[in-house]
């Protein structure tokens, strides 16, 4: 008993170590350079704001805790992300244990925006070690930095880090050994911080600049020339649709053979099961349920972790906030600044992190608003289905001779889906009003290459959570569609398959009175229901559903055929349509009122895109009807 006690305070004791830092300066790539794999990423207690926390152990032997704080630009908060990143550092979150250090990350490229929030830091009287990033990037700009005269006029340590390269952190570990064992910090009130003006404390910041760094020398970057032709007017824009495109492209082109290997393993696996099981309920599960169900989704992983691959590049590069700047002028003619865009492309991996990223925005409507279009933008999720009805209805060929013309029908769902959300904001703002369009004021870090154990975490992260709602949310509907689609089963003499008269069944026939008018059918009424709680269990619901639809013992192998000789055109369409703009999952929703702290934005919010996606779907299953689909 002894033995685990000392270990509980052993644990207690462990040094917390809180990494700040602006936007942009490679807090999180200093992060993910200490601790590696061994992190986890939470949310703050009564918040969706994200949480990343993790450990390491120091060349000496000592081990520590240490947590990614949101970026901020100061203390005096004026976004959600800063007040959570104020409350973490004055020990203000009740229940949460205050941090014993701050290691205040900065980008030696950018010390005069940088040093501010360090000033504010130190009139905490907290425990700080100042890391010096990215000084690599400034000698070779000739940006001379003297460490020594820095550390001599902030009165705090200072070491050089460079943390997208092996070894970068060796001064940041050095100076952390350094620290006493029992650190502990006892902030001053916060008052400390307001007692002091902007004013004079930029005027301190000039000052410990010009003791301690030489412009003399700096030659500009590659940053500046790349960026007279990628903020172009003309030329910028023209490159960011080309980019997209091309993502889009790669999405469908790149992902046909991991596909094809993870489908020829499921239908092996099915049928080895169907071989060597007597025929039966249990292997029903197994072969429809699981296999037919969860099988149907899995498949969809690399077309998912492309895309993610790309947005996860583009934003390690730099070029994102470019594309927030381009596209401001655009957002402004519908009332949004270009800082919505960061929040919205978020979107396009899942629309929870989009909803909680528009924090960033200060403008309270303009955030509003942000939340309100952001499950507009095609997430992930949207993914498989869009991929199984344009693999079935959609001929594989090129165009022009080097476009694929499935990825051009998938680039053209992303485009709907951004003008309806751009549409609705529109809307959103004549109704709610406001003060016009905010100026945009963005920082625009330097262009460097991606980094690749950034992506590679980002990309297991990705495809963990994937994997995670496969195993347990996914897999649990299957089985609870499997039974819904089994019992009670056919009377003697029946004439339909006996998913025809089982309560999924009779289910989906009610719910065919209401969506028949866009062209569904009481199977795909049938996987719109969990559709709700996950949009890709769609997928695999209709992998159950028609599997279990099959006359007879042979199944056909894949899902695709089955809905090729199911549905018309019309419907294939109408279905693409309703995935455009549909009602968003009950997870996304939940965080609109918790971001909302109300309950009425997120039943507006599944009011209107029911009515849109409704309204979306009839008008192009009766126009395709009417062109002969």
């Amino acid at each position: 008993m002894g033995a685990v006690d000392s270990q509980v305070q052993a644990a207690v004791r462990t040094p917390l170590i809180a990494l700040l830092g602006n936007p942009n300066c490679g807090k999180t790539a200093l992060f993910n350079r200490l601790t590696g794999a061994r992190q986890k990423v939470a949310n703050y207690a009564g918040v969706t704001i994200e949480r990343k926390e993790g450990s390491f152990t120091s060349p000496a032997g000592r081990a520590f805790r240490v947590l990614d704080l949101p970026g901020a630009y100061s203390l005096s908060a004026t976004t959600p992300d800063e007040a959570i990143t104020r409350d973490v550092v004055a020990g203000l979150r009740a229940g949460e244990r205050a941090p014993d250090a701050i290691v205040c990350v900065v980008s030696a490229i950018n010390l005069r925006l940088n040093l501010r929030l360090v000033l504010e830091i130190k009139r905490l009287g907290l425990p700080v070690v100042l890391a010096l990033n990215m000084v690599d990037v400034a000698k070779k700009r000739g940006i001379a930095i003297d460490a020594a005269v820095l550390e001599k006029e902030l009165g705090i340590p200072v070491v050089e880090t460079v943390a997208v390269h092996a070894g970068g952190e060796k001064e940041l570990l050095a100076a952390l050994d350094r620290m006493p064992q029992d650190v502990r910090a006892t902030a001053n009130p916060l008052s400390a911080i307001d007692a002091v003006s902007v004013e004079e404390t930029q005027r301190e910041v000039r000052r410990i600049l010009d003791a301690s760094v030489s412009y003399a020398n700096d030659r500009g970057n590659l940053t500046e020339q790349i960026d007279n032709v990628v903020l172009h007017p003309v030329v910028g824009p023209a490159i960011l649709a080309v980019v997209m495109f091309l993502v889009f492209q790669a999405v469908f082109s790149w992902a046909a053979v991991p596909m094809e290997m993870i489908t020829g393993g499921v239908d092996a696996l099915g049928a080895m099961v169907s071989g060597t099981m007597s025929e039966g309920p249990l292997r029903s599960l197994l072969v429809e349920g699981i296999l037919g169900g969860v099988g149907s989704v899995l498949v969809f992983l690399p077309q998912i972790l492309i895309l993610f691959f790309f947005i996860l590049v583009l934003e390690d590069c730099g070029y994102l906030p470019r594309a927030a700047f381009l596209l401001d002028r655009m957002m402004g003619g519908v009332g949004l600044s270009g800082r919505a865009f960061i929040p919205l492309l978020s979107s396009f991996a899942c629309a929870i992190p989009g909803v909680m990223a528009a924090r960033t925005i200060q403008n309270p409507r303009d955030r509003l608003v942000t939340i309100m279009i952001a499950p507009l933008m095609t997430c992930s999720a949207r993914l498989p289905v869009y991929a199984l009805v344009i693999a079935a209805f959609i001929p594989n060929r090129e165009v022009g001779g080097f476009m694929n013309l499935q990825g051009l029908v998938l680039f053209a769902l992303y485009f709907a889906g951004i003008v309806g959300a751009m549409g609705v904001a529109w809307i959103f703002k004549r109704i709610m009003g406001g003060a016009g369009k905010q100026p945009l004021m963005l920082e625009l870090p330097s262009y460097h290459w991606p980094h690749m154990q950034n992506l590679a975490i980002g990309l297991w992260e990705r495809a963990k959570t994937f994997l995670t709602r496969v195993g347990t949310l996914i897999l649990t509907l299957m089985i609870l569609i499997w039974f819904l689609s089994t019992f009670p089963g056919a009377p003697e003499g029946a004439t339909q398959p006996p998913i025809y008269y089982s309560v999924a069944g009779m289910m989906g026939r009610a719910l065919a009175v209401i969506f028949e008018p866009i062209g569904f059918g009481w199977q795909i009424c049938i996987a719109l229901v969990p559709g709700m709680a996950a949009r890709e269990v769609a997928v695999g619901a209709l992998g159950t559903v028609y599997a279990l639809s099959q006359s007879g013992d042979e199944l056909a192998n894949t899902l695709t055929p089955l809905i090729a000789q199911s549905w018309s055109l019309a419907t294939a369409l109408s279905l693409l349509a309703w995935y455009v703009f549909a009602p968003q999952c009950l997870s996304t929703l939940s965080v609109v009122k918790r971001e909302t702290n109300s309950i009425r934005y997120p039943l507006i919010m599944a009011g209107y895109m029911f009515a849109l996606a409704y309204v979306a779907s009839f008008i192009t299953y009766r126009v395709a009807l009417a062109l002969g689909g």
